[in-house]
């Protein structure tokens, strides 16, 4: 899984056009960052920026932001409603997918090293990436705010965790660190605020104020009145989505109106949401409801629909999913290509593409042929007796399939990295070294291509010989071309290993791959074998 991380720094300033844009281009102009929401406030003097990419990326378009922040504001001059100790007031990293909340904790210790280092400002870590217990909440580190942030850094318990320890006026200090991924959730009552306040303190984490703590931990909750819906809101902040999720949080609300005898008219989501949230919210009333679903999209549209988030307003995936609004178009040329511009290509007077694109092609090809005759199988009324076996091999083929698709500009990918080593220059000892380290890095990276296509074709076996069993008899020649091509393809990507594994001089590492690279032949010759016996077929022609 691709990492994303979210940073949202708070700049204090939310009234000056021209600083409020310059900063939200830096970020916008670092490759590798989206910029997905700019919000000033003018009473508050403060703006929050909302962007993604990957982790690296993040900590240099924080870096970027925070430069054009040294330059254009001065604290000096600063008021606004908001607590504040420092032009950049807070920057905050957050997991959305594919990293934890230790990882961009990291982030935020090295954003903070050279942010300091470089614009020679201070900098305190907080929450996951405190240094001390009593640094931890945001609202400790601002006491006194930037009035009182002179006489606070005297105090050996408050200097800098980066960054010089006396007082920069212009700056004041900033607070960097990692929290979980906040989402802003909002239940719709058809009924009174007092209702949807009562339920609120009934679910969220605090409770009612009376020392007895609520329902559902890491939610923040209250209820109000929203006019221009004409609807009352169970308002929450889910702290910690993969504690208290969404789906649990409006069953809960649901069974709270019950209670009240008051109706619920679906939800909404405030800004963007992780898409795991509305996969696991999916899973969930697959799963209650004894539903088969195995494509991401009508995941993520059962989600929408048992969660009402059209409701009030259209909830747009590519528009609200994290995921769908910063994700890029794969660059594959050859599996993007015609299938007559690949096999032009394969026939070329070039080594690359060659037998382990082929191979890899083979093997996709294969299971999605198995994935095929599951899915004409599935749902058809004669075929009722088997429908648990498709509902087992669908998912397993469906996935393999795309995920084998990209191992065929791999291949291509990992070659051209061994022929840059070949390349590099060799006249001294230490250019020889380095041609060498290069040349066995490239060629470790050549096994390791065919050998993923062979392991995810290892995968497909038992899901293959499911389908050999119990798939459509009428499409019996697809299984076993199916077969045919998912072996072919796993034995051509075994020859790639094999040839490449002879130039490799650690011998642990040789033995290490040639024992799993054979177990994976054995395997597919044995399950190919299997699926010829099922059709009483002796070989490829019948």
């Amino acid at each position: 899984m691709k990492k994303i991380v979210e940073c949202v720094p708070n700049f204090s300033e939310g009234r000056n056009r021209e600083t409020i844009e310059a900063i939200s281009e830096a970020i916008r102009t670092t490759p590798g960052c989206t910029l997905l929401d700019v919000d000033p406030g003018a009473s508050t003097n403060r703006t929050v920026y909302t962007f993604v990419g990957d982790p690296q990326a993040v900590v240099e378009g924080a870096l970027a932001a925070a430069r054009v922040a040294a330059r254009l504001i001065d604290m000096r001059g600063h008021s606004g409603e908001h607590p504040r100790f420092g032009a950049m007031d807070v920057c905050p990293f957050v997991p959305v997918a594919g990293i934890s909340l230790a990882e961009c904790a990291e982030l935020a210790r090295d954003f903070a090293a050279r942010a300091a280092a470089e614009l020679q400002v201070p900098f305190y870590l907080y929450e996951a990436a405190a240094s001390a217990d009593h640094r931890r909440r945001l609202s400790d580190l601002r006491q006194g705010e930037y009035e009182g942030l002179a006489e606070r850094l005297r105090d050996p318990r408050w200097r800098p965790d980066f960054g010089p320890d006396e007082f920069a006026p212009r700056w004041g200090i900033t607070a960097t660190g990692a929290r979980n991924f906040l989402i802003a959730y909002n239940v719709n009552i058809l009924g009174t605020p007092n209702q949807a306040h009562r339920i609120a303190l009934n679910l969220r984490e605090a409770g009612r104020g009376d020392g007895e703590p609520g329902r559902l931990p890491e939610v923040k909750g209250m209820g109000w009145f929203v006019h221009e819906y004409n609807l009352a809101q169970v308002t929450v902040n889910l702290l910690d989505y993969s504690v208290t999720p969404v789906h649990l949080l409006y069953e809960e609300v649901k069974r709270e109106a019950a209670l009240l005898h008051v109706g619920v008219a679906g939800s909404e989501i405030v800004g963007l949401v992780p898409l795991q949230t509305l996969l696991a919210a999916a899973d969930y009333y697959i799963d209650r409801e004894g539903l088969f679903l195995y494509e991401e999209d009508q995941k993520v549209r059962l989600a929408v629909e048992r969660l009402g988030l059209n409701a009030v307003a259209p909830f747009v995936p590519a528009e609200k999913i994290i995921e769908y609004r910063i994700a890029e178009q794969p660059v594959e040329p050859l599996a993007g290509s015609t299938l007559r511009e690949f096999i032009e290509e394969l026939g070329a007077r070039s080594s690359a593409p060659g037998g382990g694109s082929a191979s890899a092609a083979l093997a996709a090809m294969g299971v999605a042929l198995g994935a095929m005759v599951a899915k004409l199988t599935y749902g058809v009324r004669k075929f009722e007796a088997v429908q648990p076996s498709m509902q087992e091999a669908i998912p397993v083929l469906h996935r393999l399939t795309r995920e084998l698709i990209p191992m065929v500009d791999a291949d291509t990918s990992a070659f051209n990295e061994y022929m840059e080593g070949v390349r590099m220059p060799k006249q001294s000892a230490e250019e020889r070294a380095a041609r060498q380290a290069k040349m066995q890095a490239g060629l470790k990276t050549a096994i390791q291509v065919p050998l993923t296509t062979m392991r995810l074709g290892d995968e497909a076996w038992e899901a293959l010989v499911r389908v050999a069993r119990d798939g459509n008899p009428a499409s019996r020649s697809d299984t076993l071309v199916g077969a045919a091509a998912l072996a072919a393809g796993i034995w051509g990507a075994h020859q790639n290993v094999l040839l490449n594994l002879e130039g490799i001089e650690e011998e642990g590492y040789r033995r290490e791959i040639l024992a799993e690279a054979q177990a994976i032949v054995g395997r597919s010759s044995e399950n190919h074998r299997k699926i010829l016996e099922i059709f009483n077929t002796d070989g490829l022609l019948g």
